[in-house]
């Protein structure tokens, strides 16, 4: 395992069972590869101590806040889990790829990632076969991008996370029932939204942002 990360990190071209064996000193994949095949391991567990170890490191309510975004995979075959014909913010156009939404925790003291999501399209959660070819559970349904990111600060919340505000951009920030949620749980958020988007003045008129920032009411 400890092989298998910092070969992650090393500056590899190209990072796969054979790269990072050879980077680990091995003859040959098979040790890697038998690491995430073939051991049972509790993701989700890790995903909580990492989450644990970075608010013991930067935590900080006055500072801290939650960043949401996502990242796209490129990808060749149509084997692993949620690879499509999708839109990819690493290749900025739609490209054979798997895309995850991430969840980033910053602070005056420092940053890191301490939740993700895969983003699953409909071709694959309406082929439960196919999903459990993947590894996929069967209690795992279609949920939007959004949606993942709204599950992700949930858990954030119910960990008591120390953080002052959440912060997206328009791919989030333009979904109206997101935004109305972070409202309903009290969390203070800054999304981005698009210049065309309709929002609600103090005063209960809805005009579009472009037209807010243009021509600001002293109610806005």
């Amino acid at each position: 395992m400890v092989a298998y990360v910092r070969g992650l990190l090393a500056e590899v071209e190209r990072k796969n069972g054979w790269t990072l064996a050879e980077a680990a000193g091995d003859v040959g994949p098979e040790r890697m590869q038998r690491l995430l095949n073939f051991y049972a391991w509790d993701c989700d567990g890790l995903r909580d101590d990492v989450r644990d170890v970075v608010v013991e490191a930067i935590g900080d309510e006055q500072t801290g806040v939650l960043i949401v975004d996502e990242t796209g995979f490129l990808k060749k075959g149509n084997s692993s889990a949620g690879v499509a014909r999708q839109y990819s913010g690493t290749a900025r156009r739609i490209e054979n790829s798997q895309v995850g939404v991430f969840l980033a925790y910053v602070s005056d003291r420092g940053r890191a990632l301490i939740d993700r999501e895969l983003y699953l399209p409909k071709a694959w959660t309406d082929d439960r076969q196919r999903c459990r070819d993947a590894g996929i559970d069967d209690d795992i349904g279609f949920a939007t991008k959004p949606g993942l990111a709204q599950l992700m600060i949930e858990r954030a919340l119910d960990a008591r996370i120390p953080f002052g505000w959440v912060t997206a951009d328009e791919a989030y920030g333009q979904v109206g029932r997101l935004r109305m949620w972070l409202e309903s749980r009290g969390v203070a958020h800054m999304l981005a939204v698009p210049k065309t988007q309709m929002v609600v003045s103090m005063q209960l008129r809805q005009r579009r942002a472009r037209t807010v920032v243009a021509e600001p009411d002293e109610s806005d």
